[in-house]
């Protein structure tokens, strides 16, 4: 359709904004359709014929295409725009519908696209809308997407080109402008005192709502990571090993046979690969341990969804630990734990799940449930309590996010590990691991030991002090895996 000559009659503003929700539908059909947008196991497990291809067909159909086609007939002038965006609005709320029926889920984009669908619907001029109302569902809407767009940054930073990536594009720029339309559709023909009243507490909500709901959209997607070296690099021979969770998702290990049967599963932080643990499995394994270093599900060769508050981690270090106690060459009841930062708060947390686990390493552990952060009002007194409740709403909306459901706290996991020791390092760079460290000694004082390796960062205690490090970390296992 040629460009109408009657600027009246086209819609540029209501043109861009269906371009860019057009662009994101497209993004998350093609990352339905290669695979770079998972629902996770359990939700894809929910969707009609287990297809992920399918749902990409009906969001290209339902949602994608019709909003293409309001992009184009918005800015061509045609006289059917105001239907066809109302017919969008319903549209993208019956799509939203349908996800919750289907999924039996919520995320945060759905609030985001509930807003978008209002906004077209008001658009359409079938429903008289406030322009106050009008701005304030356009500039929620956009603080919602600025703050799921800076929770992707990972995906934009790490893993160009990809849905993800685009999607963090689009939240941040999309959602700032519809922030800034909102902002001024809310404020237009007040006074001087009101607008900037207005600007600060709109750019204050941005603010709020990427501080809590960001942390929780990193956290449950997660950019691919891949193996960066092996043992063979260190000159450590090596066998490649599998190993399977109880809800299916296959693991990626290395096995280091020891010249004991005492053996040391070695869990990665958030993030990384079992290469980034490379080199403590080595101290380990030349000391005579065997190492069994596995990737956590998502993450390295492993399969399964990434989550980097660990709350999977029960499920992936029992298999690792099934996959121990299985071996000839390993006696079960001399197995260890050493976990480096969200693997150090796996291990701790599986060492209560599991009888198996005769000692724990953790360094670099803080926290992985709001709960965790109880000490910080003790700490920091009404700073910390704040915090706390800020704590307490991240991880509230990560569980929305994510299958997985939130596991036990540190602190009573190691109480309820009842006859487990634990060696908890901490950074001295780092407060809160210090303070982490010392909440969780107080559940069991008797089986907790602190060390603060001075100068050292995060996870940095064997950089920063290789000789003590190795001497603190093989004399406590030696003394509760090798002793007898």
């Amino acid at each position: 359709m040629p460009i109408s000559e009657d600027p009246a009659t086209r819609r540029p503003a209501l043109a861009a904004f269906a371009a860019l929700n057009a662009a994101a539908a497209w993004a998350g059909v093609v990352g339905l359709t290669l695979g770079g947008i998972e629902f996770g196991d359990t939700l894809d497990a929910r969707l009609p014929f287990e297809s992920l291809v399918l749902a990409a067909v009906g969001l290209a159909l339902i949602v994608a295409v019709p909003m293409t086609l309001l992009a184009w007939w918005a800015w061509t002038g045609n006289p059917r725009t105001l239907t066809l965006a109302f017919l969008v609005g319903i549209a993208v709320i019956g799509w939203i519908a349908l996800q919750v029926i289907v999924l039996r889920a919520v995320s945060l984009f759905q609030p985001v696209y509930l807003a978008v669908g209002v906004w077209f619907i008001a658009e359409s001029e079938r429903v008289h809308l406030r322009p106050t109302t009008r701005g304030a569902l356009v500039a929620s809407a956009g603080a919602l997407a600025v703050a799921v767009g800076v929770g992707l940054v990972p995906q934009f930073v790490e893993n160009l080109p990809s849905a993800g990536a685009l999607l963090c594009a689009v939240g941040i720029l999309g959602g700032g402008a519809a922030v800034v339309a909102g902002a001024r559709m809310m404020l237009h023909g007040r006074p001087v005192g009101t607008r900037v009243a207005g600007t600060v507490a709109t750019l204050l909500g941005v603010v709020v709502a990427t501080w809590l709901i960001a942390p929780g959209v990193a956290a449950t997607n997660v950019p691919p990571s891949v193996i960066t070296a092996t043992p063979g690099d260190l000159g450590v021979e090596f066998e490649s090993v599998t190993m399977s969770t109880v809800d299916g998702v296959e693991l990626a290990g290395w096995y280091l046979t020891g010249t004991s049967d005492a053996a040391i599963v070695v869990a990665h932080g958030a993030g990384s690969t079992r290469s980034d643990a490379l080199e403590q499995a080595a101290v380990l394994n030349r000391n005579g341990f065997g190492v069994l270093l596995v990737d956590a599900r998502g993450h390295g060769d492993s399969d399964g969804t990434a989550m980097d508050f660990g709350w999977y981690g029960d499920a992936d270090l029992i298999a690792a630990i099934d996959h121990l106690a299985e071996r000839t060459d390993v006696d079960p009841d001399r197995i260890g734990l050493l976990g480096l930062s969200m693997g150090g708060e796996e291990t701790i947390g599986v060492a209560a799940a599991d009888t198996r686990v005769r000692a724990v390493v953790a360094e670099g552990a803080t926290a992985r449930t709001a709960q965790d952060k109880a000490w910080l009002s003790d700490a920091y007194g009404w700073r910390g309590w704040l915090q706390e409740q800020v704590e307490k709403v991240q991880f509230g909306i990560t569980d929305l996010l994510t299958d997985a459901s939130p596991p036990t706290t540190l602190r009573s996991a190691v109480g309820d590990a009842v006859g487990t020791p634990f060696l908890l390092i901490t950074a001295s760079a780092v407060a809160d691991e210090g303070d982490a460290a010392e909440y969780l000694r107080t559940a069991a004082p008797e089986r907790v030991t602190v060390w603060t390796v001075e100068g050292a960062s995060h996870t940095g205690g064997l950089d920063t002090s290789p000789v003590e490090w190795e001497e603190r970390v093989v004399s406590f296992l030696d003394e509760h895996l090798r002793s007898s």
